[in-house]
């Protein structure tokens, strides 16, 4: 048995996230409505002798993307010699391909059996795209009454946010992220996952250290002409989030926030009222939950001496040692 560790990237619009749903009435059927879900019906055609069983580093949620994402699967062959990696991700490519299902596996690397993808991820970073009309464009008659998702690229739906607000102070939203950096209780800012326990929603487990968050200018996805009226009408940016991990809707709840205080909804002390009274009763519903599909996962990261496979002496490939 080998372990291997996939590295994948896919479009979240069509699924109900990344984890897939166990039902135990109906266990032999496969979930392919989650990416989970579908890379296991991918990997049968490996035929490996083991039951496919994925293991994820990080979990999506419905509609959320992924750059580079990462899990891991065990698996024999009938003949007991690892797969050739190569082999694994063409495989599984031309599997996804041919159900067009928008999930790639970018690479596939052999990895120690005592490797976990998630335990053993140092962090991850995660990328929020958000687009605001220009000052003046919003007061056209082209951006009223919902006219403004004709300017909306083809190639932008359902993978950025649009924002129409006449007031938007990107400045004051830059101020307003390093109230987030470093260790809090981020227990105001994140939902209970219907996964999870109820008792998980606890200090021992709200508790985070974000380590960076930076905001830049972004740029259109959009191509030729459709690229050109993009830019004139409004201005992309991207916020990046890294930390070791993330509690459920964290992400999403802090764009919201930076958001509404750029848009003046709400103040800074009012999202320093969130961060030092860590409570669900402490979320200002002035505040709009950021869309899910704004949302990307960038990067699992790892130490390379994590992924090293061990290093093992062939005894045949050294003379025997001389006797006296």
């Amino acid at each position: 048995m080998y372990r291997y560790l996939l590295n994948i990237s896919y479009i979240g619009t069509s699924f109900r996230g990344i984890q897939k749903t166990i039902n135990k009435a109906a266990e032999s059927q496969v979930d392919t409505k989650t990416i989970q879900g579908c890379i296991e019906l991918a990997c049968r055609a490996l035929h490996p002798k083991n039951e496919i069983q994925t293991v994820l580093s990080s979990r999506t949620d419905a509609g959320v993307h992924a750059l580079h994402s990462t899990l891991h699967i065990d698996l024999e062959r009938h003949n007991s010699e690892p797969y050739e990696t190569a082999n694994i991700t063409s495989i599984l490519n031309r599997m996804l391909h041919k159900n067009a299902l928008p999930i790639r596996v970018l690479s596939t690397q052999q990895v120690p059996n005592t490797f976990h993808s998630r335990y053993h991820a140092r962090g991850r970073t995660y990328l929020y795209r958000f687009a605001v009309a220009k000052n003046g464009i919003t007061d056209t008659d082209r951006l009223k009454n919902q006219n403004f998702r004709a300017f909306i690229p083809v190639e932008e739906i359902d993978r950025c946010l649009f924002l129409q607000n006449g007031r938007f102070e990107i400045e004051r939203l830059r101020e307003a992220t390093r109230m987030f950096l470093g260790l809090h209780d981020f227990r105001t800012f994140s939902s209970v996952s219907r996964q999870h326990s109820p008792t998980r929603d606890h200090p021992r487990y709200t508790v985070r250290t974000i380590d960076e968050i930076t905001l830049k200018p972004g740029k259109s996805a959009a191509i030729g002409s459709n690229a050109e009226l993009a830019e004139d009408i409004y201005d992309y940016w991207e916020i990046e989030f890294k930390a070791k991990a993330f509690l459920y809707k964290q992400v999403r709840r802090i764009v919201g926030t930076l958001i509404a205080v750029a848009t003046g909804r709400i103040d800074e002390q009012s999202v320093y009222q969130m961060l030092t009274i860590p409570s669900k009763n402490s979320w200002d519903h002035r505040i709009l939950l950021s869309p899910p599909f704004g949302l990307y996962l960038c990067r699992v990261h790892y130490d390379e001496k994590d992924l090293k496979l061990p290093f093992i002496v062939n005894e045949n490939e050294f003379p025997p040692a001389a006797t006296v």
